[in-house]
């Protein structure tokens, strides 16, 4: 379950990285969000803290571009 996990991360990641437009970039950002959470309830079934890691990393850096962009209110 780490690997999913841990996959689940580098998505939630590269699709934070790689969309810098606005419209794009709250979209992505919602997207990132349900990706890491998703990513973090399949870390909870594994004893390795890697994914759970990488996947709490995707959430906060979702939450916020989503606060500095007006996305979440």
């Amino acid at each position: 379950m780490n690997i999913i996990s841990t996959v689940f991360g580098i998505v939630g990641l590269l699709l934070l990285i790689l969309v810098i437009f606005p419209v794009l970039g709250a979209i992505s950002g919602w997207i990132a969000l349900l990706i890491g959470i998703l990513g973090l309830i399949f870390s909870a079934f594994s004893s390795k803290k890697t994914g759970r890691t990488l996947n709490i990393i995707v959430i906060v850096i979702a939450l916020v571009r989503l606060l500095i962009g007006g996305g979440l209110v």
